[in-house]
């Protein structure tokens, strides 16, 4: 095998992985998990510190196991039930016991949660106390990468600056364009990415958790009584936004179930892979053949995706699906060439859609998304694309980069904005 493409595998199997919850706040779960195991007993305090962008998608979201919101729950039920060994499935196994003691924990007083200015976008530093004893976990650059442990403010474990940076540009020193993921999804050896099938499972079940109950805005469930009820047809489109917005419901509502993630993004994860399970379903296609659209889907997404930082005003669901298009034009048998088209296309639908945080609404945006890859894929199959207009370039690659560069150049006072509205 290409060493290039173990490097791609190295790559997924790090950022690709189940999640419980929201990310953001599952962040500070396991850092206040690590700091209660550090610390060695029980804390009675605890001192939470995050940048803006991880508090602002922690404010609207549903902790799992909790039924509750925010930074406050997700850090005390950390310390109090948390696995600081399963990384971002801290929170899977909780009592309502625990839950109980975590809120009281809060009702005392005992929690308080702070912004702090950082030039990390993922950022959170959890103190718990207990007496006289005090540890201290830093996590930075990843919602699970640990910069800085202290106990009783002695250093116990330490990354320097350069070490922390590397780790947060999962493609840099990566030759690494969507023609090569392309060609590697299409030829590297089955039994060698067999293991991003399991995004099909636990995604599915996310999304039958949603159709099943009702969660957040129930936007899947409510496409399903429009379907029902002679408004809407029950097409691969509808299919595909209902299915996919379902899941969204039910991880942004608190199921207690895991997502598969993509680069930190348990919605994207979705996006990522719903789409092209159905649509690989759609097709009749192999098991071997919905893997390889899997790998070309998740892939493609964390390669756009490192062109940018990791949370920005800039709502990532966008270039999600367009790699996600990218998948559904191979399963329907389109060449490289439409595959480029419809990124092209997804990108220049839904590239202005903000993000304002973690919450319900989160389900309309991954509908959103997804509708335009459904859309933009079947536009390819035609050869239809967007071409040298506005933001889109004649070729794919540049139209990445020119993605990129708005974000980090032109949104960053959209941010700020945003999280000055949402705080206000």
């Amino acid at each position: 095998m290409k060493p290039q493409w173990q490097q791609y595998i190295n790559i997924i199997k790090q950022v690709v992985k189940p999640a419980l919850g929201c990310t953001e706040p599952i962040a500070a779960a396991y850092a206040a998990a690590v700091a209660r195991a550090l610390l060695g007993v029980e804390p009675d305090s605890i001192a939470v510190q995050v940048s803006d962008n991880l508090y602002k998608n922690s404010m609207g979201v549903f902790v799992p196991g909790t039924g509750k919101i925010g930074l406050a729950i997700a850090a005390a039920a950390g310390a109090i039930a948390g696995n600081s060994d399963a990384g971002l499935e801290v929170l899977a196994v909780i009592t309502p016991e625990q839950v109980a003691k975590a809120q009281a924990l809060i009702d005392a007083g005992k929690v308080t949660v702070e912004r702090t200015e950082t030039a990390e976008f993922i950022y959170c530093c959890v103190i718990a106390k207990k007496g006289d004893r005090e540890a201290l976990v830093k996590i930075c650059g990843g919602h699970t990468l640990i910069a800085e442990k202290r106990l009783n403010g002695e250093s116990v474990f330490s990354v320097d600056s350069t070490q922390a940076k590397a780790t947060g540009s999962i493609c840099e020193g990566v030759d690494i364009t969507i023609e090569s993921i392309y060609r590697f999804a299409q030829e590297v050896p089955f039994e060698e990415i067999k293991f991003i099938l399991e995004a099909s499972e636990l995604n599915g079940k996310l999304s039958d958790e949603g159709m099943a109950n009702p969660y957040g805005l129930e936007v899947g469930r409510t496409m399903k009584s429009g379907i029902a009820a002679g408004i809407i047809g029950e097409d691969l489109l509808n299919k595909i936004v209902m299915l996919t917005a379902a899941a969204s419901d039910a991880r942004m509502g608190g199921a207690n179930l895991p997502a598969m993630s993509n680069l930190g993004s348990g919605n994207q994860g979705i996006a990522a892979t719903i789409p092209v399970v159905l649509t690989a379903q759609c097709y009749k296609v192999t098991e071997e053949q919905l893997a390889r659209a899997l790998i070309m889907s998740h892939l493609g997404a964390i390669y756009i995706k490192s062109h940018y930082p990791p949370l920005s005003a800039f709502c990532g669901n966008t270039v999600t699906s367009a790699a996600a298009s990218m998948a559904m034009v191979y399963l329907a048998g389109g060449s490289f060439e439409q595959s480029c088209f419809a990124i092209q296309n997804v990108i220049s639908d839904s590239s202005g859609m903000v993000c304002d945080g973690a919450k319900a609404s989160c389900a309309m945006k991954v509908s959103t998304s997804s509708s335009a890859a459904v859309r933009s894929f079947l536009m390819a199959l035609s050869s239809h694309n967007v071409s040298g207009q506005g933001i889109i370039a004649t070729d794919v690659e540049k139209t990445i980069k020119n993605i990129g560069k708005m974000i980090l150049n032109g949104m960053s006072s959209t941010d700020v904005t945003i999280i000055d509205i949402m705080s206000a």
